[in-house]
């Protein structure tokens, strides 16, 4: 019994980890009422949850080496608890920004690369092969269920109600965590601060940078943040571009200040000397772009079900219910087929259905929903995440020896948050911008009169926020318009509503398309055949 209780007790914590953005992102409407906010405070509240797990996740993951694993993940999971207990009661949407975008963050940051890494120490051989799918089973089961769990908690109960569970769960892994086997040494090493802030400052810097480009412009300064009445736009460019700049120049300096440290003897915050394995950085990129699809995913069928066709939580969990079976399916599938079938060809298989779905996906964003085109597209979703998420894990972790394992586990980490947040970022302002865009043009072309255009555009010179459609003429007649303008206003909105969810599907159909280039280095051999294989270049021989 013992041989799997460590991985049921990892994969509850992991299930958790997953699950906490997908009940989210399901409950979005409802929960923009219940705080009196905004779909993009909630689009940023979504994005800095991730963010901040890839801002710090290399320091949790080097914490995990001095403190030890499993004490990591105990304090981590104390820490989580401990968000999710705010946000479970938070009133109004900064207590929760605190409780699930920082708190839970920081806690997970201590819990992830400690899963991967309790894994290694745990199982060896084909039970470790069998351990990581299990893990990346639970995560893709995770994914699944959150819009069911959030869409039936939602619906009848109350959210809160999801995060108060998420107590519950991690106390019940504190008590057990004692089970598994922490067999690697700790590091007497001293955490350099200085990485630490030039990591976690450059992916904030770039990734806000894209959250606020729905707002300020992506170069060309539009709505700018003003200070004594002076827009801010630094020789006449967006303060996005100049963030995105910031950030990149930091995360380069981040890269150099650790090559010093090993030069100089010291220990740094990742080896980054590991990228230079082909393996490690084409298994890293994919799953980076893999998250940053879900993301986006997860983030745009809600808005679209919820928003535009007026569907509540529980409704927009069963539309999404075929990700779910397909999901599961094709993860246990995955596994079966590794002992068949190579990683690389798994992956690509997947990547290619990933592709295949969001064409279909894009093709059902109608007025009425096709729903046939939709539910074959989240099935086809589902498979292509089932089966990337059944090699990923063991393809970075069999890249690195076992000292190796915990830093590897803090860079999954990094780049599954990363491309979440990124994911999030850009698919929600290319959204939200898009629909400005649209809502403009659609007004301007109108035939609504021109004091109705002028109070319009009046009322929107911030930016046109995502509401639900149905309210739109209500909103027309409170801010003056007559009954047949406000009409008039609803059909413009609608229309621009569907107009920008194409836009945004576009935009998942070339991140997804993009991600082949990055498969090119997962290993060509089935798992478990003697092979040789270069320690730099990743190369089978």
């Amino acid at each position: 019994m013992k041989k799997w209780s460590v991985v049921i007790i990892l994969g509850l914590a992991q299930f958790v980890m997953v699950l906490d953005g997908t009940v989210m992102n399901v409950s979005i409407s409802t929960v923009v009422e219940d705080l009196s906010t905004t779909v993009s405070a909630m689009q940023a509240a979504i994005t800095f949850y991730t963010l901040t797990m890839a801002a710090v996740m290399l320091l949790g993951a080097k914490l995990g080496d001095v403190w030890g694993r499993r004490r990591a993940f105990v304090i981590g999971s104390c820490v989580y608890a401990l968000g999710s207990l705010i946000t479970a009661f938070s009133p109004n949407v900064q207590l929760l920004f605190l409780g699930w975008s920082i708190i839970e963050g920081l806690g997970a940051v201590l819990v992830i690369p400690a899963i991967a890494a309790l894994v290694a120490d745990n199982y060896e051989g084909r039970a470790r092969i069998s351990a990581y799918a299990i893990i990346g089973a639970v995560s893709g089961a995770a994914v699944a269920a959150g819009p069911l769990i959030g869409g039936f908690v939602t619906t009848y109960f109350s959210w809160r109600y999801v995060f108060v569970a998420e107590v519950v769960i991690m106390a019940v892994v504190v008590i057990f965590a004692r089970v598994i086997t922490d067999s690697t040494a700790r590091q007497h090493v001293r955490i350099d601060v200085l990485s630490v802030l030039l990591s976690a400052v450059g992916l904030v810097f770039v990734v806000f940078g894209m959250l606020q480009s729905k707002t300020w412009g992506w170069v060309i300064p539009q709505a700018s943040p003003e200070i004594g009445g002076v827009p801010i736009a630094p020789l006449g460019i967006s303060l996005t571009a100049w963030f995105m700049v910031v950030g990149a120049a930091l995360v380069y300096l981040f890269i150099r200040r650790q090559q010093t440290l090993v030069r100089q003897g010291r220990s740094p915050l990742v080896h980054v000397e590991m990228f230079s394995i082909r393996q490690l950085r084409s298994g890293l990129s994919v799953l980076g772009a893999q998250y940053a699809v879900t993301a986006g995913l997860f983030f745009m069928v809600p808005v679209y079900l919820q928003m535009t066709l007026g569907l509540d939580a529980l409704q927009t969990g069963i539309k999404i219910f075929p990700l779910s079976v397909s999901l599961i399916l094709f993860s246990i599938v995955g596994t079966m087929l590794s002992r068949l079938w190579a990683p690389r060809l798994i992956v690509r298989v997947g990547q290619l259905i990933l592709v295949l779905s969001a064409f279909l996906l894009l093709g059902s964003v109608t007025p009425e929903l096709r729903s046939g085109l939709f539910a074959t597209g989240m099935f086809l979703a589902g498979a292509a995440l089932g089966l990337l998420a059944s090699q990923l894990g063991n393809v970075n972790m069999s890249s690195v020896s076992e000292k190796e394992t915990s830093e590897v586990g803090g860079l999954q980490g990094v780049f599954q948050n990363l491309g979440s947040s990124l994911g999030t970022a850009l698919i929600g302002s290319i959204l939200i911008g898009a629909l400005s865009t649209s809502f403009a043009a659609g007004v301007s072309s109108s035939e609504l009169p021109a004091e109705a255009k002028a109070t319009v555009a009046e009322e929107t010179q911030g930016g046109v926020t995502v509401v639900p459609a149905a309210s739109v003429e209500e909103i027309g007649q409170e801010a003056g318009l007559s009954a047949d303008e406000s009409r008039t206003l609803a059909e413009i909105y609608s229309d621009s509503q569907l107009s920008s969810l194409r836009v945004a599907f576009f935009g998942l159909i070339l991140i997804s398309i993009v991600s082949l280039a990055f498969s090119r280095g997962i290993p060509t051999e089935i798992a478990g055949r003697k092979r040789t294989k270069d320690r730099v270049t990743g190369d089978i021989e």
